[in-house]
């Protein structure tokens, strides 16, 4: 996880310094929006296929979808102050590790809180395509607020539930099931920090 966050901020910052790459990824709206399209079909290959691709390949998905995030997570720093883009990075990796932490070691059966928090995203993505349309302050303001506390949530639920995925397969000693839950954990913590930290930095982000 933390490599694929290395190449997503490696990606990122390329944009930023080479205008040719941004008239690439933003000179036309048919390659910004391709781009999005090939992230989702990227998580949904590993998602999908992960009892029949082998973990190597299950890898090579995963930082091919680091570095297209990369390209289109570059426009927040277009839209945001440097400054507040490191200190949202900042506190959203502070909350991420202290759930994370609290996930590994706790004894408490997160279950139930993961549940609240998988129907929390649903309804954090039906609120968000409404508000695409509806363009409302309040709605955006309180869909953030919303998603900082679903996403830690899930951070500790899915920290939790990996560790018991991982003792499991690693008690029957399959090897590459290892592997597969370790790419596809891997790809699950991403996804909770990038969405904790996009949220954070839309309450805390000054805009340019």
């Amino acid at each position: 996880m933390f490599a694929a966050l290395l190449v997503t901020a490696a990606a990122a910052l390329t944009v930023v310094e080479f205008t040719a790459l941004q008239n690439f990824v933003y000179g036309r709206e048919y390659v910004f929006y391709g781009l999005l399209a090939a992230e989702i079909i990227l998580v949904l290959a590993i998602v999908a296929g992960v009892n029949k691709i082998s973990a190597a390949a299950a890898n090579v998905y995963f930082f091919s979808f680091a570095i297209i995030n990369g390209l289109t997570m570059s426009v927040i720093f277009f839209f945001f102050d440097v400054d507040s883009i490191f200190l949202a990075f900042s506190v959203s990796a502070l909350m991420f590790a202290a759930m994370a932490a609290f996930g590994a070691i706790t004894h408490r059966d997160l279950t139930t809180v993961g549940s609240y928090c998988i129907m929390g995203l649903f309804g954090i993505i039906i609120a968000s395509i409404a508000n695409f349309f509806m363009r409302s302050g309040l709605v955006d303001f309180i869909v953030s607020y919303v998603g900082v506390l679903v996403f830690i949530g899930l951070t500790a639920y899915d920290t939790q539930n990996i560790k018991r995925n991982l003792r499991d397969a690693h008690g029957m000693g399959q090897l590459e099931a290892l592997r597969k839950i370790s790419v596809f954990g891997a790809l699950t913590l991403y996804l909770n920090f990038i969405n904790l930290f996009l949220k954070t930095l839309r309450i805390i982000g000054r805009r340019r």
